[in-house]
């Protein structure tokens, strides 16, 4: 099992492993009302920012995949944060057999590809390390992120209820699907 969340690199973009030096930046994206519009619907405290960031970077040893942050390649500048996880949510369908895939980006990276780079390439990391099955939520409102996880190969699933709330559940496949 992998333990230790490895540097992905694209064209355009690192993903790295997160670090405590980017707790401010991940405050300022969890704390941007456009960027939580369709996570949720609410700001996060600091403290909330720091367990996600801490959860999100610990879930490597206990399942082999997690998140990573994405910077530009040139400058470094975060722009967010993509992974995998097991949040186990207790909805309908219960997603935790599978990896969930999930992505949040600031407003400055908006609108240049970097989040569908981003997701195709944690994808093709999953796909040689643990190919199957992947899920990925989205609110229905969310066309942007839609449209990033069709371009990954995901379809439409199913409409579930998290939190009393409706949204999408996107399958896909992934290599080696019967």
């Amino acid at each position: 099992m992998i333990t230790e969340p490895p540097t992905l690199v694209t064209d355009r973009l690192i993903l790295r492993p997160q670090q405590a030096s980017d707790f401010e930046d991940c405050v300022a994206m969890w704390n941007d009302v456009d960027v939580v519009r369709h996570i949720g619907g609410v700001t996060r405290p600091p403290q909330d920012v720091w367990f996600t960031l801490a959860r999100s970077r610990g879930m490597w040893p206990l399942i082999g995949y997690g998140y990573w942050v994405a910077v530009e390649k040139p400058t470094g500048r975060f722009i967010g944060e993509v992974g995998f996880a097991d949040f186990k949510r207790g909805m309908n369908p219960d997603l935790s057999a599978w990896p969930e895939a999930g992505w949040a980006f600031n407003q400055h990276s908006w609108g240049k590809g970097f989040a569908s780079e981003a997701v195709a390439a944690i994808h093709a990391w999953l796909d040689e390390n643990r190919p199957g099955p992947t899920h990925c939520i989205i609110d229905m409102d969310n066309l942007a992120s839609r449209r990033v996880a069709e371009k990954s190969g995901y379809e439409f699933w199913c409409e579930a209820l998290y939190r009393d709330k409706p949204l999408n559940v996107y399958r896909r496949e992934g290599p080696g699907a019967a």
